[in-house]
């Protein structure tokens, strides 16, 4: 059976990471002007040398996203279903040893939460959860969606990576998109950042993108947590991934987040800061090597970088987060995962997208479509 693992394997941190500084501005342009682009071109794109370029890049950008998408920007909302977690890791505010109240949200809070979000005009709704499997676990989840199915016309789940099965039966249960971050492609330190759980298990959560696509799942996001190690080399190891997943799971839709680490009850502070420009740089490299890829941008970012990636290569965002179980009514001093940035309005943040000359759009796909 194919996996992931077999190609990553055949790369080296330490040799990615120098080629990258090798890259000559000749090169990058090179890759500018190539009509089909490579994995090769995508690390061209991401070196230090490509930077020159971004005024370049950026107008190129824009232009693939218009091609590609039109002037349109999904919204949608996370729901955090519970702040339970099973793992230590140190970049988290869930993390298993911060000694502090946990929560999980019972069907009634679920409903509350689920009438506040409509209110709002959220039609696509994104379920996170920490990682605690007796707790969290495929019940709780296919419930979950059993309930709220009916007020959403789009569910996605960002939870602990599942097994193939269990990924079946969320699908049959009308589960729209799954995203899973690898936080980071550096094996080597891996274990620093994730001591205890399932989730210090790199290669079982390597292999999780690969279960959901056998699975059958309509759209698959992946990132890293940018901060952690080496920007362009992770996200050199995250653009590889996608390569290798829209070859094997040709019928399935990929999307990208760039998740950039953000205060948090207990966390550690970032090892490599990443600027705005560098943000911008790789959501630039990303478009204009894969035309097909969605790009989505969360409330982790401030209002003014999020107003200006409207035309920049963006089609999704999130709006008017909370990051905690019971956010948005029924328990609003839970423990949120980390702070976002942009706290608008749901409203604020539609007028800034019309004010951009972009439509918002609360609904692009409904489950009747395809017979779920």
């Amino acid at each position: 059976m194919n996996s992931f693992k077999d190609i990553f394997e055949r790369y080296q941190w330490d040799e990615v990471k120098e080629r990258l500084g090798k890259v000559t501005h000749s090169e990058v342009l090179n890759s500018l002007q190539k009509k089909q682009k490579t994995m090769d071109d995508f690390l061209n794109l991401l070196s230090p040398a490509a930077a020159q370029e971004l005024e370049l890049m950026a107008k190129m950008t824009r232009h693939l996203t218009q091609k590609r998408f039109g002037k349109t920007i999904q919204l949608y909302a996370p729901m955090y279903l519970s702040n339970e977690c099973q793992n230590i890791c140190t970049y988290c505010g869930f993390s298993l040893d911060n000694n502090v109240k946990r929560k999980t949200l019972s069907d009634t809070e679920l409903m509350i939460e689920a009438s506040v979000l409509k209110s709002m005009g959220v039609n696509h709704v994104l379920l996170v959860s920490g990682e605690a499997n007796n707790t969290v676990g495929i019940s709780y989840f296919q419930n979950a969606v059993r309930l709220l199915k009916p007020n959403f016309a789009n569910i996605s789940i960002e939870v602990q990576p599942l097994s193939e099965e269990e990924y079946l039966q969320l699908h049959k249960e009308g589960v729209y998109s799954v995203l899973v971050y690898q936080e980071t492609y550096h094996q080597e330190v891996y274990k620093e950042y994730h001591p205890k759980g399932k989730k210090s298990n790199f290669n079982f959560r390597l292999d999780t993108p690969d279960r959901i696509g056998r699975a059958g799942i309509h759209k698959i996001g992946l990132g890293v947590l940018l901060g952690l190690e080496d920007w362009r080399v992770d996200s050199f190891f995250n653009a590889l991934h996608i390569d290798y997943l829209q070859k094997q799971y040709w019928k399935s839709r990929f999307s990208v987040s760039f998740p950039r680490l953000r205060p948090a009850e207990g966390i550690i502070e970032p090892n490599f800061i990443m600027e705005d420009k560098d943000l911008l740089q790789l959501i630039c490299a990303y478009r204009i090597w894969n035309e097909d890829l969605e790009i989505s941008i969360s409330t982790r970012e401030n209002e003014k970088f999020r107003d200006n990636i409207i035309s920049l290569g963006a089609t999704a965002m999130s709006a008017a987060s909370k990051t905690n179980p019971g956010g948005y009514a029924v328990d609003v001093e839970s423990l949120e995962q980390f702070e976002t940035s942009d706290e608008r309005s749901m409203e604020e943040v539609k007028n800034s997208i019309r004010k951009a000359g972009y439509d918002p759009v609360m609904k692009d796909w409904d489950p009747a479509y395809s017979g779920i």
